[in-house]
Parts: C-alpha cells; structure tokens; sequence
C-alpha cells in the first residue's frame, strides 16, 4: 500500500497542459517504430553491410545536430507552439518519402532532412514542459513527458516488430500517421492557451528586460553538455548497435526484438514518477546522475558475458532504471541553469549534445563492434559510463552553485 501512495502521489500537482504535452507526445511516438528498425532494415531488406548501415545511420545524428540547434534558437524568436506545430505537421510527408530511397546517399539525405525537422521539436517541447509547468514539478513534468514516450516507444516497437515482418513500408507510413495525430491535438488543445499567454507577456512589455548570457559562451554548460553527449555515445546503443546485437549474436526474430524494447517502455511506465520521487526526496542531483549511469554501464557491460534471454531482460531492465535516473534530471539542470528569456538556447545546446551522439554512436559502435567483436563493445561502454558518472558527481554541484538563489524563478 505504501508503494501504491507513493506512486499515486507522483502524479500530483501536474498541470492539465503538462498532461496534454505527454498525451501529444504518446500519440506521436507511438508511431515510432522507424528509427530501432532503420539497421536492421538496411542490412536485411536493402543489403547494406554494417559498416554503411552505420554511416547512413550517422546523418541522423548530423539532422539532430541542425535540428536541435535550429528548434532552440527559432524557439526564443516566434515562440515554442509555432516551432511545435510546424515540426509535427512537416515530418508527415517526410515520413511518407523514405521508402521511395534505396540508395545509401538518397537514404541519407532523406533521413538528414526527416531528423532535422522532427528534431526542432524537442527544444520547442522542453521549453512548453517548464512554461507550464510549477517550479517545484519540473522534473515530475520532464518525467510525465519521458514516461509517455516510453509508453509510446512501448508500442510503436513492439508493432513494429510485427508490421515490418509484413512490409517495412509499414513502418514509415505508421510514423508519418503518429506525427499528423500529434500536430492536430497540439494545435487542438494549445492554440487558444497560446494566445492567451502571447497576451499577457505584451502587458510586461514596459518592463526592462535583463539580457541574458548565450549557452554558447557558458564554458561551465558546455563542460556539462559534452559530458551529456559522452554518456548518449554508449546509452544510446539502445536504438541501433544493440537491436543489430540482439539479430547477428543473440539470434533474435524481430519480433522477438520488438517486445524486448516494448518491455522496456512499459518497465519505464511503471517505474519512473516513482523512481524520480525517490531520487527527488533522499538523492541529491549528482548522486542521482552518479548512481543512474553507473547502472547503465553495468547493464551494457554484463552483456559481453552471457546473451542469453535471462540476462538479456535483466540487462534490459537495469537499464531503464539507470535511464530513469539520468535523462529527467539532465533536462531539470539544463533549466535550472538557463535563465527565463533563454531556455530554448540552452535547450537547444543541450539537445545538441545529445544530438551528436546520434551522429558518433551508429558509426563509433558498428565499426567497434565488426572489428573487435561485440563484447568489447560492451566493456569499453561499460568502463565509459563508470568514468562519465564520477564526472557528473563533481560537475553538477560546480555547475549549479551560483543558481541556487535562482531555483524559485523558474
């Protein structure tokens, strides 16, 4: 029973619009079930070796780079509804397009311009999370918003799994459809709250407005930020080099593939608001980004040992609960330290960070793994994240030191 308070519980004092954000966001990554299946499509439908599946898989990241840069900077100029709209409704006929590219440039250009568009959105959405959020719900709202992607990306894989032993083209379609749903809800349920807002910041327009610092000259941030790209390299695994493992080593079908990260969505379901009270009550934040990507390594390392089902699913299962204690929280600092009239930069920088790891993971990962063998793969990962834990443990009390007086502004 004290479980069950304490996970009620962690749903109170949300706001209506931060549960809209997180509906819009499930009904859009539910349809995502491209991405986990971009490397197995390309090596077994399209006969790309693994090496260029890992290539093409790279101008993801570089359109995350663009995206991510362009949605920050776009979002502090016009606004978060405008860079959220646009983004949803564009990706729909970029959606449509990839399976008309078979080639390994024309499939990297389309994937270039699908992720740089898709992208704009998550600086815009991050900046929606803390405008409606309370200052003291920041990071139970960024965790709303993850638990519904997760919920999402639950679904989408597990269909896919399905859908694509069908007709991949199945898939893309299915994205193309998520995205439409999401944009007409949003646009739905924001508009009018949009202007409203838009309202009353013109009544403050005689106000002096305090110019702000640009993320880009914050060499504490950008420490921080490189360390977030550092930590996304090995986790990040999760989306390409790990479900090619599960296929080439472990022999799995791709609906065997396509439940295990279900799996994973659904243990992020049920475990996360929980998970991030507890770590809001008795953790401080670096202890908390400490213990969560130690687990991650632990999790990515234990594979290099034994792939079988059982240890698959623990492995699994330890790394949701690492990335329950890790993404939340880096968004709750990149907020705590941006100031009120620049959160889209520093959203924006951040998205960066981890949009180069989009970039370095896919090559970085199947070139380790077609020269020296998975299980290297795995320890290296391993190894990594223990390091970058104890340098977030020493980085974010540095890093957020003189923004303690500022907490209550947010």
């Amino acid at each position: 029973m004290k479980l069950i308070s304490i996970y009620t519980s962690s749903f109170k004092g949300l706001s209506k619009e931060s549960w809209m954000l997180a509906l819009v966001m499930l009904i859009n990554r539910s349809g995502s079930m491209v991405l986990p299946f971009l490397g197995v499509y390309m090596t077994s439908q399209l006969g790309f070796d693994i090496k260029s599946s890992g290539v093409v898989l790279s101008f993801f990241g570089v359109g995350s780079v663009l995206g991510s840069w362009l949605g920050g900077q776009i979002t502090d100029k016009i606004g978060e509804y405008r860079v959220q709209s646009l983004s949803l409704l564009l990706s729909v006929p970029l959606f449509c397009m990839i399976p008309f590219f078979k080639t390994e440039v024309g499939l990297a250009g389309i994937i270039l311009a699908q992720s740089t568009i898709s992208e704009a959105f998550r600086p815009a959405n991050s900046v929606a999370i803390t405008k409606y959020a309370r200052p003291e719900n920041i990071t139970r709202a960024f965790s709303l918003n993850r638990m519904a992607v997760n919920l999402g990306f639950s679904i989408g894989p597990a269909l896919g799994g399905i859908l694509s032993g069908i007709s991949y083209e199945f898939l893309f379609f299915s994205n193309a459809l998520g995205a439409l749903l999401a944009g007409l809800m949003y646009i739905w349920f924001f508009s009018k709250r949009n202007k409203l807002a838009a309202g009353k910041k013109k009544k403050f327009t005689g106000k002096i407005v305090e110019k702000e610092n640009s993320p880009y000259k914050d060499g504490k941030f950008i420490l921080y930020c490189i360390f977030c790209m550092l930590f996304s390299v090995c986790f990040f695994q999760l989306l390409n080099t790990l479900t090619i493992f599960y296929k080439d080593t472990a022999k799995l079908s791709q609906e065997s593939i396509g439940f295990i990260l279900g799996y994973s969505g659904f243990l992020i379901v049920l475990l996360e608001m929980g998970f991030v009270q507890i770590a809001e009550k008795y953790f401080s934040l670096a202890l908390t980004l400490l213990l969560g990507t130690f687990i991650c390594g632990f999790a990515y390392g234990m594979l290099a040992f034994d792939h079988s089902m059982i240890t698959l699913i623990i492995s699994m299962t330890l790394l949701c609960i690492g990335e329950i204690w890790v993404l939340p929280f880096m968004s709750t600092i990149t907020a705590l330290r941006s100031g009120n009239n620049n959160k889209g930069a520093y959203m924006g920088l951040n998205g960066i960070a981890f949009s180069i790891s989009f970039i370095i993971t896919p090559y970085l990962g199947t070139l380790i793994a077609e020269n020296y063998g998975f299980s290297k793969l795995w320890i290296g990962t391993g190894v990594a994240c223990t390091l970058i834990a104890i340098a977030f443990y020493f980085i974010i009390p540095w890093l957020l030191a003189e923004k303690k007086s500022d907490k209550k502004s947010l």
